[in-house]
């Protein structure tokens, strides 16, 4: 039986600095068996007239004289950057660029093949590639791996505290969804993610956005099977300020260097209680009608256009034929995103500063592992950088026993 063959897709805009040393990282794959390396280098064409992002497109230029003296045979570029071959204005960003890549990949590829989406400024270790593999052939019922991940700190303060803070949003969010036993238990980084390529053709590809298409992605392998969670190598995504999507590291970076946080709050776990408690009582809610403030949440989030249905479950009720297949159907209504609105949107209702909400996770979860200096009255701030890794390191390794507990 032969092994599937891997494709490595990079989008690549202005990396001419981060992008050798994540092929490099390629190069030295050790015990990957078949692999290709798929690099598109892209920026809008109006770029071409911008002064302010003409030095870009020069960026790219360079990076494509460099790619193409490279002396790797298993490497393929696509020029989306050149003069006349930029995106348009209506199709661009890096969810466009994984879209051709993933496309141009699914051209050539078989169904087992297995796609291993990346960063440009992402590093991996010489076994990477091999543990993907491993994974892939360990969990024959998965379509696609969330892969663990970790951002190296800068020696930067500023945005060492940043990326710090946004992984504690981050981390925060996964552990609590996977403690309650949520279907979405999952953090979707672009440069975090592996699927087979037919997985990725029954879903229809990827949908381009602009930002979150990560995100949207892996809800939908999810919406087909459960996805992996967990691989024995995991990736380091750099830690860097970007403007170039409207959300993620990059603007979060950016944001918190100027205190701001809103977008990514740090949810207190009884938010993610409340959740679970709805969970616990689907049978029920087969049954019958019930109330809860998840479902209340879902009800006014999903109107039914059907007059004489009281509750958007009752259809459900009618076209399924037992408790799982409506279990199911009740994880697709309540999916990753109606998730992240209804603790929004509770949030909001409940505003609790992000320092106390974390402390108190942090003692709920782990209570016999807090730091003698850790109390509930600390603030980002006035911690140092080792002090706010210490607490990271704690997340992480927390997150990384659950993944490899569910596999």
């Amino acid at each position: 039986m032969s092994h599937p063959d891997i494709y490595v897709a990079i989008p690549a805009m202005d990396e001419r600095q981060a992008l050798p040393l994540t092929l490099q990282d390629l190069s030295i794959q050790e015990d990957a068996g078949q692999f290709h390396v798929f690099v598109c280098v892209n920026q809008p064409e109006s770029y071409w007239q911008s002064p302010e992002k003409v030095a870009v497109c020069q960026h790219n230029a360079q990076l494509l004289d460099y790619l193409q003296s490279l002396q790797m045979p298993n490497l393929h570029v696509i020029d989306k950057s050149s003069k006349g071959n930029g995106w348009d204005d209506k199709r661009s960003g890096v969810g466009w660029a994984r879209k051709i890549l993933f496309n141009k990949i699914l051209s050539v590829a078989a169904g087992e093949d297995i796609i291993v989406s990346l960063d440009a400024d992402t590093r991996i270790s010489s076994h990477y590639l091999a543990s993907v593999r491993h994974t892939f052939a360990r969990r024959p019922d998965i379509p696609a791996l969330a892969v663990p991940y970790y951002h190296p700190l800068a020696g930067d303060e500023p945005t060492d505290r940043a990326i710090l803070r946004y992984e504690f949003y981050m981390r925060n969010y996964a552990i609590n969804l996977l403690r309650i036993g949520s279907p979405y238990g999952f953090t979707a980084l672009g440069s975090a993610i592996a699927m087979r390529a037919g997985a990725l053709r029954k879903i229809g590809g990827i949908t381009p956005l602009k930002s979150g298409e990560d995100f949207y992605l892996m809800q939908k392998f999810r919406k087909m099977a459960p996805i992996g969670l967990y691989n024995e190598e995991s990736v380091f995504p750099a830690a860097r300020p970007s403007d170039r999507v409207d959300f993620g590291t990059g603007p979060a970076i950016i944001k918190g260097q100027h205190g701001d946080w809103s977008a990514y709050p740090i949810y207190h776990h009884s938010l993610f209680d409340a959740i679970e408690e709805t969970y616990h009582r689907i049978p029920e809610l087969y049954a019958h009608q019930i109330n809860t403030d998840f479902l209340t949440f879902l009800q006014n989030s999903n109107k039914t256009s059907i007059p004489d249905t009281p509750d958007i479950w009752q259809s459900i009720r009618q076209n399924v034929k037992d408790l799982p297949h409506f279990e199911q159907a009740f994880h697709e209504k309540a999916d990753g995103l109606r998730i992240l609105q209804f603790l929004r949107k509770k949030q909001m209702e409940n505003p609790m500063r992000d320092e106390e909400a974390l402390f108190d996770n942090l003692t709920y979860l782990l209570p016999n592992n807090i730091p003698d200096w850790y109390s509930r009255s600390f603030s980002f701030e006035n911690y140092s950088v080792e002090q706010l890794d210490t607490l990271r390191r704690m997340l992480w390794k927390m997150e990384m026993e659950i993944r490899k507990e569910i596999g």
